[in-house]
C-alpha cells in the first residue's frame, strides 16, 4: 500500500471516480472525498481523461483498488491531486522505481533530471510506480525533450556519463 501512481479518470459515479492505473487492470475507485479539504460541495470536478497523482490506499486480492489524493496521517495533499497541463510519458516499471528513489543519482543511476535542474531548466515531474511519468515545463518543446530523454535512458541503459552529455545537448537545444 502507499505506492504513488498516475491514474487516468475514466468516468464518474455517485460517490467516486473510476480511474485506470494501467490499461490491463480493473479500474481503481477514487472517492470524491479522498482529496484534501473535500466535502460534498467542494469536491474536485474531474473530467474523463483527467490525470491524477494518487496514492494506492487499498489493494486487496478480491477487491478493486482504491486511491486517495491526500496523506492519511496529515490530511494534506502534499503534491497529490489533479495533474494539469504537462504530458505523460511511459517508462518501464524498473525505470519508474529508479526515479522514485531518494538518492536517484547514487542509487538509481539516473542523473538527467538533477543536471537539467542544476543548469537552470525549470520543470515539474511526477513519477508513478505504474510506469507513467508526468512532466510539465515552460513550453511543450522542453517537456517533450525531457520525456524523450528519460525514455532513451530507460531503453538504451545510458550511463551517468552518457546522461551528462545528453543533458548538455538538451540545454543547448532549449536555450
Amino acid at each position: 500500500m502507499g505506492d504513488l501512481v498516475i491514474a487516468i479518470v475514466q468516468r464518474g459515479a455517485v460517490d467516486a471516480y473510476y480511474c485506470s492505473i494501467t490499461p490491463y487492470t480493473v479500474p481503481a475507485s477514487l472517492p470524491y472525498l479522498a482529496f484534501e479539504g473535500a466535502s460534498k460541495k467542494t469536491r474536485p470536478q474531474l473530467q474523463q481523461g483527467s490525470l491524477v497523482y494518487a496514492r494506492v490506499a487499498l489493494a486487496e486480492k478480491h477487491m478493486d483498488p482504491e486511491l486517495e489524493c491526500f496523506h492519511a496521517t496529515t490530511g494534506k495533499a502534499e503534491g497529490l491531486g489533479e495533474l494539469r497541463n504537462g504530458t505523460v510519458f511511459d517508462v518501464s516499471l524498473g525505470m519508474a522505481r529508479r526515479l522514485l528513489l531518494n538518492k536517484v543519482k547514487e542509487e538509481g543511476r539516473v542523473g538527467l533530471l538533477e543536471e537539467l535542474g542544476e543548469k537552470g531548466l525549470r520543470f515539474e515531474v511526477a513519477v508513478g510506480r505504474n510506469g507513467r511519468v508526468w512532466i510539465d515545463s515552460e513550453n511543450i518543446k522542453t517537456t517533450s525533450m525531457i520525456g524523450s530523454a528519460l525514455q532513451d535512458i530507460d531503453e538504451k541503459g545510458l550511463t551517468l556519463e552518457e546522461q551528462s552529455k545528453l543533458a548538455r545537448k538538451l540545454i543547448k537545444e532549449v536555450t
